[in-house]
């Protein structure tokens, strides 16, 4: 991979990468920008100024902004004085980065423009509130353009300390599937069940719970069902889509499918389709193909066992700092996969009313195919009904 310095050793519990990770970061990312022809980027919290600067600064009514030059000056950070504490878990003081601290009465913006050429081409982070975004536009006589076009060529392709990153996280959520038959049963509620598996996802290594599916019966075919008060009967097929962040903030995302009790044979019989097509798209994942190709894996054979009108989503998404982001694997994206690249590959079949299923792995592309981050079973696992 090209990022040999992001590749440095990580403890597991460590906040975030080395200081030489995100100095490589920021200037790879002006030198985009400038590709790009434009001035500099803007970058208020949220998960680029954590990819670029190792901040969990959160966005308020105050603007907190990383500004990055394209020219090679430095980048700064106007950042509310009240706020300056915010950054302390991160790299802007080891990078020596200029702090621009302002107070109630200042203009944040008019700072922001200080550093940047008059009349700028600049790029803003998909993140940024309207709240900031309204009042830079008018500072800047026009809307900025999203930054996301330059910043998914850095965040799209993962080093190798990101790589073991998603690795601990896939390996954590395993944990936590391996443990279902501890709380998944007739007579309780799915959100019993899902405040189990929630503590579990916390005690396997997890930092927070970010989502926690459990769609029993007609309710797993709803594809963001969450969880309800249905109490869970002898017989459903239960759909268990769950992750959450490991340090330094990666993402676990993981679906299998379960049956309380021996399944129907047809149920059974769909759901091993619908296993062959996610091993499909697993297999046709390698660089050099496009992230449609491997959307149409899936869909192909859905489609020739006439599950075509019941897979209703895409087959995966990226994933890293953010459990979505670059490469969306569905049809019409003509990105080509290279090494590095994480997605989720994720076929489901829902039948409304009645039952629905899903089967999640998040894989990352190698030199001649790829790496699962989730191995276990992949088929319709039955627990005592």
């Amino acid at each position: 991979m090209s990022k040999e310095s992001s590749a440095s050793s990580l403890d597991a519990d460590a906040a975030r990468f080395p200081t030489a990770v995100y100095a490589d970061r920021l200037a790879r990312a002006a030198a985009l920008a400038e590709r790009a022809g434009l001035d500099g980027l803007l970058i208020t919290p949220g998960p680029d100024l954590r990819y670029l600067v190792g901040s969990r600064a959160d966005s308020f009514e105050r603007l907190t902004c990383l500004v990055v030059p394209s020219d090679g000056s430095a980048p700064s950070v106007v950042v509310p004085r009240l706020e300056l504490a915010s950054l302390g878990d991160s790299a802007v003081a080891e990078l020596d980065l200029p702090l621009h601290d302002w107070v109630d009465g200042v203009d944040p913006y008019e700072l922001v423009s200080s550093l940047l050429p008059e009349t700028p081409r600049v790029a803003v982070a998909d993140a940024m509130p309207a709240l900031h975004l309204v009042p830079l536009a008018r500072r800047f006589g026009g809307v900025p353009v999203l930054a996301t076009g330059v910043l998914r060529e850095l965040r799209m392709i993962k080093d190798d300390a990101e790589i073991e990153a998603l690795r601990r996280a896939g390996a954590a959520i395993d944990r936590v599937h391996a443990r279902m038959g501890e709380w998944l049963r007739p007579g309780r509620t799915e959100a019993e069940v899902a405040a189990d598996i929630s503590a579990a996802i916390l005690d396997e290594g997890h930092t927070e719970a970010a989502f926690v599916i459990v769609g029993s019966g007609p309710h797993g075919a709803d594809p963001h069902h969450e969880v309800s008060e249905r109490v869970i009967e002898s017989g459903d097929v239960v759909v268990v889509d769950i992750g959450g962040p490991v340090e330094p903030g990666y993402n676990s995302d993981s679906t299998r499918t379960y049956v309380l009790g021996e399944p129907d044979a047809e149920i059974a019989r769909q759901v091993g389709i619908l296993e062959a097509a996610q091993r499909a798209a697993t297999r046709a994942v390698r660089p050099g193909v496009t992230a449609e190709s491997v959307d149409a894996a899936a869909r192909d054979v859905l489609a020739d066992a006439g599950l075509a009108d019941v897979f209703v989503h895409r087959t995966g998404h990226g994933i890293g700092l953010s459990v979505h982001e670059e490469p969306y694997i569905v049809a019409g994206n003509t990105v080509t996969l290279e090494p590095g690249m994480a997605f989720s590959i994720e076929p489901g079949i829902y039948f409304r009313g009645r039952w629905g299923a899903r089967i999640e792995d998040i894989v990352v592309v190698t030199a001649d195919g790829c790496e699962s981050m989730n191995l276990r079973p992949h088929g319709l696992t039955v627990l005592p009904g």
